[in-house]
């Protein structure tokens, strides 16, 4: 499968590799010169392969109320929130956005590689409200770094600063009617641009209109280096359905004040792991899959690990015993051998 703008990563000679059945750009000019572009000014992501569900009908917000672990009843009209859905036993079916357009209209952005599960599990539980992908119809392409709301405001005259962290809002780009939200994967300031994917133009419009703010397209490589700094989790790596949201640091998102699919699991589960951050003291990078000890015994695995162009040393997520605590030595196997690495926190980075 291909996005809308597939022939401007070809022209653009970027790397394509599979992704979940997507030919997506992996790098352009290279992982870390993308990464640190981000970082200190603004890079222009293809993210439409993600999904793009609608929901609509008078009991939409109920629904959608008792899919989600947050509390989708405090939203106003054009605001957003993040959450995981739980399956009955509380492990995690995907982590979305969900959007309240109004009363009776929901958008729910999931992970790529969840499109056609997510699809099915929310259409199990719909009961009278409606559900419409339109991820064909309707292309997402994400604007991210320090200057990302000086190049959005280059090529919209809707007022950017109006638009609050997980606000979403109507605007026109280059003549034609988007939606606009201000989220983010990065760790820094962003926004996402919901377009016609009849119109796959808008790539090159916006590299061109922006060139002075030294944008660049930015791969999944990169992405992938941003999120782990920001500690934003990966679906499939460092949460899934064997997974819940005590386990993973997203108690934040759990409202058991509401009813939810999988609450009383979750109530009734004491977590028996929980996902930490490490830096490992050698240059050796930890990948996914490597084996965690703690005291000589193996206690979990990495779920993702990188070096880190920002801070320049090697860092990864592991889910490791309660009992582990902060500052704590820990060793990662990594290539037979086991190097001494110290838990921390998820968040490597924070923005200035």
């Amino acid at each position: 499968m291909r996005t809308p703008f597939y022939e401007f990563h070809k022209s653009s000679n970027a790397k394509i590799t599979d992704f979940h059945g997507w030919e997506m750009p992996i790098e352009y000019s290279g992982i870390i010169d993308e990464h640190l572009n981000v970082r200190s000014s603004v890079g222009l992501f293809d993210v439409s392969h993600m999904g793009r569900y609608e929901i609509k009908g008078s009991n939409s917000g109920e629904v959608v109320q008792s899919l989600v672990t947050n509390d989708v009843s405090k939203l106003n009209n054009n605001h957003g929130l993040y959450a995981p859905m739980c399956n009955e036993r509380g492990g995690i079916v995907d982590d979305v956005i969900v959007f309240k357009i109004n009363d009776n209209n929901f958008l729910i952005v999931v992970n790529a590689s969840n499109r056609d599960k997510d699809f099915q599990w929310i259409s199990q539980h719909l009961k009278s409200a409606n559900i419409k992908n339109v991820s064909e119809e309707i292309s997402l392409l994400a604007l991210q770094g320090p200057l990302a709301q000086s190049a959005l405001q280059k090529i919209t005259e809707f007022d950017l600063s109006q638009l609050k962290p997980f606000d979403i809002a109507p605007a026109e780009i280059f003549g034609t009617k988007c939606m606009i939200s201000r989220t983010g994967y990065t760790g820094e300031d962003g926004f996402e641009i919901f377009c016609d994917s009849s119109k796959p133009e808008i790539w090159s419009k916006i590299m061109d209109s922006t060139a002075e703010l030294n944008i660049k397209p930015i791969g999944l490589g990169a992405r992938d280096t941003l999120r782990l700094e920001a500690g934003l989790m990966l679906y499939g790596n460092d949460i899934d359905e064997d997974t819940t949201p005590l386990e993973a640091p997203l108690k934040w998102t759990v409202k058991l004040e509401k009813d939810f699919i999988g609450k009383n699991a979750l109530i009734n589960k004491k977590p028996a792991k929980k996902l930490v951050g490490f830096e490992v003291k050698d240059r050796r990078i930890a990948r996914h899959g490597n084996q965690v000890m703690a005291n000589g015994t193996k206690c979990g695995a990495v779920t993702s690990g990188s070096f880190s162009p920002t801070l320049k040393k090697s860092i990864g997520l592991c889910y490791v015993p309660v009992d582990i605590t902060m500052d704590q030595s820990i060793e990662i196997e990594i290539g037979g051998k086991n190097y001494e690495a110290k838990v921390c926190g998820t968040r490597f980075y924070k923005r200035n």
